[in-house]
């Protein structure tokens, strides 16, 4: 009963005209009340300010005034006071400068000031002031700092009195720089652009303002070097490098930068890289390398010219410094990096030679460490030591277990007649005796006379074997002997396919990234001939594409195309045509545009194999740069299903016949593979890239087609090489028990390639349990047991990862083994799991020790440990772990002196480092003391 009084008093007045009266009696209230809570908010800021903070205002009202008056003779003085306040005012961090927050009301009445004023030295002054104050107003009238910044230097007469715009302090020259990267940008739109009227609204009154010529830059350019020189004096590098960039001068910054900051500014510089578009990517990368030259930080600039792949720069940077040691430091990055010696003068070939000579001298102090995980392995293989695949199975695992080593108890030290090649069965012998070259890898004395009594087997596959095993063990190494082109080069003519075969095979192999012109003629008439198999002239298309790996060789990419173009339909529809389009591929390794015109004749060709090159040219090109507009037209390829793409094209060729469209429908699967492979071949080596990369293939897993699921696993081998990461095992793990046992297979061997000389506990243990899983489907077990071999190859010393100098360079030879095995595994029932089990071993030229190995400077072993350095030393990485070299290093992994005892040549402490005696370090020490 209470509610209905209360309802009854809430209800309005029902008559309209008195409901008008009474809202407009209470209206005049409203606004005096509102104009009362304003007056007396007025005053309780004046209330706030404290006395100084009044008398400043007062101040600077003051001399606003008199800059109204009409005696010329008081601006001066006023204009001087105003700067000095403004200068040395002091507020928070967080809060406006009080004398600007003053002056900001009296902003638009000294515009109208400033226009009165004839050109003279005072209004150069007032423009200055203008520029500050003009702060206050960005959001309604843009670049109104730059403008009047612009209008104070041309009106001051010289550069002795126009204050620099560092003396303003930090937040303007900031506000300054921004301004300026919008101005440019304006005037590069071009003089209709920029003298058109405003239409868009009121902030657009002042774009033309500050513009005498329109698309003239010289005066925005000039401010920038001044704002630049602020921020590198004031430890603010990546501003400076960024405002250069929006004004498409970051070449000018080599000039500017000194002994303390050129190394935050190359490093910042070089983290961008990976983020710019083509053209402006080179340029980052030439700059950085005239600044390291500048100063004279060879192994920076050598490792900058490497990953511009410009021989002319390599050769220079060699022969630029005059200290021979410093030179043999180069030498190991160059042999490191498989460059040509073709690009270098002759001495760089005695120096490079100390790579293959060192490892010996390691290999001792490790093999027992390592022994164990051979026994292991083997004695789970002696179990099915009666079946073909398992002493096949078994071959790979011995070799790969103990690459480099040489003494393995199977091949090398067998005796006469016991040897393992004899427990294999026709092809099986080419793997076993090509195993050999693989223990004795990078030995090149003592394994060719290992290799030697195989080479006059009566047995031809035996004899296969041993010129695949010269091949092998000659992998990126170059002495003067130049035995495997003297070996290998008859037998490429040979009747036999083994032997053909296995010559031409050996030789890519053996001549990796070394650019050898005597090869086009061993090599060349095998692609270019019609009658040759599709086979063979895929194989000899790999080849040259190994040996001339990112050359972009105009000869051999012109008798591809031509082959291509006049091959008839089925033996382009061969399993071998993507070899062939492979081979053409690696010609372009990191040369991104080159490959434009390719690229465009490929177009031209209609077989369905034209689109597997196309795609496979393209990500070469690109890879490892991180190209997002690359990675987003792959995935879009990947994500539309073959059903639907096919219905479109039955739509458009409805008046063709239908044997056309089935010819087609087999190579039309096969492209996707390649796309889904792409993704990794661009994202990897870039840290952001391959982790969003890696989220794409669980998208593609769940709804792909079966072909872009096989090839997923792949994908997540390459982009994790030799970096076993927990989400990527966990991953492959799951996909390895996939129903399509084709998806299942690939991830077994990606398993094997994320582990690769890890010897990693985790991943052997799943491997362990797979093997069990599989034990009745053969295919399944042998991957098992390539990928057990893989982890633990070269007994935990050698890694596959492309990347190096702090994952920084990448090796194209390397790339091109890791792509050569992965398109062999894009059909695997067709290669590996076939008779070409011998691809595997395509791997070789991604074999690199993991060690950092540090020598004295006659390049002797010179172990080097100590304790953290003295306190007050920065240090880059911490760690709570100190080792004495040699040391093995992960992937991620990186190293740093622990003392300063010893100075190393090198700028990054990876592979072979040479290391100078520290002159000053027992001064040092006695000082402590």
């Amino acid at each position: 009963m209470a509610q209905r009084p209360t309802a009854e008093i809430k209800v309005p007045s029902q008559d309209p005209k008195k409901k008008e009266e009474e809202e407009e009696k209470k209206a005049p209230e409203k606004k005096a009340g509102t104009s009362k809570a304003t007056g007396d908010k007025k005053e309780e800021e004046e209330e706030e300010l404290s006395e100084e903070d009044v008398q400043l205002k007062s101040e600077l009202e003051m001399l606003v005034e008199r800059l109204k008056e009409p005696n010329t003779e008081l601006y001066r003085p006023a204009l001087e006071t105003l700067r000095v306040l403004i200068r040395t005012s002091t507020s928070s961090m967080t809060s406006v400068p009080k004398p600007l927050k003053f002056l900001h009301p009296h902003y638009p009445e000294l515009q109208k000031l400033f226009d009165t004023w004839s050109p003279s030295e005072d209004k150069g002054l007032f423009a200055d002031i203008m520029s500050v104050l003009a702060m206050t107003y960005s959001d309604t009238q843009p670049r109104g700092t730059l403008r009047y910044r612009l209008l104070s230097v041309s009106l001051l007469p010289s550069s002795s009195t126009i204050p620099e715009p560092g003396s303003w302090g930090h937040e303007y020259v900031r506000h300054l720089a921004a301004e300026l990267g919008e101005e440019y940008t304006i005037r590069q739109e071009g003089e209709e652009a920029v003298s058109s009227p405003p239409t868009v609204g009121a902030d657009e009154v002042a774009k033309p303002e500050p513009i005498e010529v329109p698309g003239t830059t010289d005066d925005l350019r000039a401010l920038a070097l001044e704002c630049a020189k602020f921020f590198l004096s004031h430890n603010a590098e990546p501003d400076a490098v960024d405002l250069f960039v929006e004004l498409e001068m970051v070449d000018r910054i080599a000039g500017l930068v000194d002994i303390n900051t050129f190394g935050r500014v190359c490093t910042y510089m070089d983290r961008c890289v990976t983020l710019l578009p083509p053209p402006d990517d080179v340029a980052f990368l030439r700059t950085i390398h005239s600044i390291y030259l500048q100063f004279s930080k060879f192994p920076e600039a050598l490792s900058i010219a490497v990953r511009l792949n410009d021989a002319e720069l390599i050769r220079q940077d060699f022969n630029a410094s005059g200290n021979p040691i410093m030179r043999r430091q180069l030498a190991l990055l160059l042999a490191r990096a498989q460059i040509p010696l073709e690009w270098l003068q002759p001495p760089a070939s005695e120096d490079a030679d100390a790579e293959t000579e060192l490892p010996e001298d390691i290999v001792e102090s490790l093999e027992e460490v390592y022994k164990s995980h051979l026994e292991n392995t083997r004695g789970g293989l002696s179990a099915n030591v009666d079946s073909a695949r398992g002493n096949l199975a078994g071959t790979f695992v011995n070799a790969f277990v103990n690459a480099g080593f040489g003494n393995d108890k199977l091949m090398v030290e067998a005796e006469e007649g016991n040897s393992w090649v004899y427990k294999n069965k026709d092809h099986g012998m080419v793997s076993a005796a090509a195993s050999l070259g693989l223990s004795l890898l990078w030995d090149t004395d003592i394994g060719l006379s290992h290799v030697d009594k195989y080479t006059y087997s009566s047995e031809e596959y035996i004899k296969a074997g041993a010129l695949l095993a010269t091949g092998i063990l000659n992998s990126g190494v170059r002495t003067e002997a130049d035995a495997a082109i003297a070996l290998l080069g008859d037998y490429t003519t040979n009747p036999s396919l083994p032997l053909k075969t296995a010559s031409i095979v050996g030789l890519g192999l053996a001549y990796a990234g070394s650019h050898r012109e005597d090869l086009l003629a061993l090599l060349l008439p095998a692609v270019a001939d019609d009658s040759t198999s599709t086979e063979i002239a895929a194989l000899s298309a790999l080849s040259l594409g190994f040996v001339f790996v990112g050359s972009g060789n105009g000869e051999i990419t012109s008798t591809i195309l031509q082959t291509l173009m006049e091959r008839d339909e089925k033996s382009l529809g061969d399993k071998w045509g993507r070899f062939l389009a492979l081979g053409l591929a690696l010609l372009y390794v990191g040369l991104q545009d080159a490959s434009d015109a390719t690229l465009e004749t490929l177009k031209a060709i209609e077989h369905p194999v034209s689109r597997q090159a196309q795609i496979l040219v393209e990500v070469c090109s690109f890879a490892a740069t991180g190209n997002v507009l690359r990675i987003q037209k792959l995935l879009h390829l990947c994500g539309e299903h073959l059903e639907v793409v096919k219905e479109r094209e039955e739509e458009k060729k409805e008046e063709k016949g239908e044997e056309k469209k089935e010819s087609e429908q087999k190579p039309d699967d096969n492209f996707l593979s390649f796309a889904v492979l792409g993704i990794s071949i661009i994202a990897m080596g870039e840290e952001i890239g391959s982790e969003m990369s890696m989220r794409q293939f669980n998208h593609l897993m769940h709804y792909g087609d079966p072909i872009v699921r096989k090839s997923v696993p792949l994908a997540l081998g390459l982009i994790s090489a030799s970096n076993p990461q927990l989400p990527v095992l966990d991953t492959l793990s799951k996909y390895s028990h996939d129903n399509d046992l084709q998806v299942a297979l690939n991830a077994i061997f990606a398993m094997g390639l994320v582990g690769a000389g890890t010897n990693n506990a985790r991943l052997g243990q799943m491997l362990r349990q797979l093997a069990g899983y599989y034990y009745k489907e053969p295919d399944c077990l042998f991957t098992v047991r390539i990928a057990q071999g893989l982890v633990h190859m070269g007994k935990g010393t050698i890694g596959l990862n492309p990347f190096f100098s702090d994952r920084n360079i990448m090796s194209r030879p390397a790339v091109a083994g890791l792509l050569a095995t992965l398109t062999a595994f894009t059909d695997a029932k067709a290669f590996v799991l076939d008779k070409y089990h011998w691809m595997l071993y395509y791997l070789v030229s991604a074999m690199y020790p993991r060690f950092l190995i540090t020598l004295n400077e006659d390049l002797e072993n010179l172990p080097v440990t100590g304790p953290r350095g003295p306190a007050g030393k920065p240090r880059t990485i911490s760690g709570f772990q100190t080792h004495q070299t040699p040391v093995r290093l992960g992937t991620t992994e990186r190293a740093e002196l622990a003392t300063e005892e010893y100075i190393p040549y090198a700028h990054v402490l990876e592979g072979f480092v040479i290391l100078q005696k520290n002159p000053g370090y027992e001064k040092e020490d006695a000082m402590q003391l």
